[in-house]
């Protein structure tokens, strides 16, 4: 199975995308509570950045500074849900840094079994699940492809080999 994912077609920059590091992406989403939880209604990623920020500053504030002992458990914590965590990551800031055509309508999902279409004006609205369980996705990888409503979620768009812009 390849594990690289081109985006190609009407873009200025055509780009491969690895799943595999994207373990180690600040953007990674954990599947197992993102469609469990309710997301601020319409905030942009820079407004969520902004908000988490100042609550961890008024925690800093308010509790003071935490110290090294509970950093190691943290990060303990994190090491441990990398390894068994289900986790996606946004394809919408891969699609803006490829710059699609202002001409180009649609994003054409390429799979083994055929192409899907998808309108370009709602490619924030994918996410590209890449592990399962601390696992990559071997079997019907290398991604799967969600919508964030969570309605394919049982049914995502699988074993994906490109992305096509026209």
């Amino acid at each position: 199975m390849n594990t690289i994912i081109p985006i190609k077609g009407k873009v200025t920059f055509p780009l491969t995308l690895d799943p595999g590091v994207w373990i180690f992406d600040d953007r990674r989403i954990d599947l197992n509570t993102y469609f469990d939880t309710e997301r601020s209604g319409g905030l942009s990623t820079d407004e969520e950045y902004t908000k988490s920020i100042s609550k961890f500053w008024d925690k800093e504030i308010q509790e003071g500074a935490v110290f090294p002992p509970t950093i190691q458990s943290e990060k303990k914590y994190e090491k441990e849900k990398i390894l068994t965590g289900t986790f996606g990551i946004p394809f919408d800031p891969f699609l803006k840094n490829a710059e699609p055509d202002p001409a180009a309508q649609d994003i054409i999902i390429e799979t083994a079994h055929g192409e899907v279409l998808w309108p370009i004006e709602q490619a924030d609205e994918m996410i590209l699940a890449f592990s399962k369980e601390g696992k990559p996705l071997r079997e019907d990888g290398p991604v799967h492809v969600l919508w964030k409503d969570g309605s394919n979620r049982n049914n995502p768009i699988v074993r994906v080999k490109a992305f096509r812009i026209e």
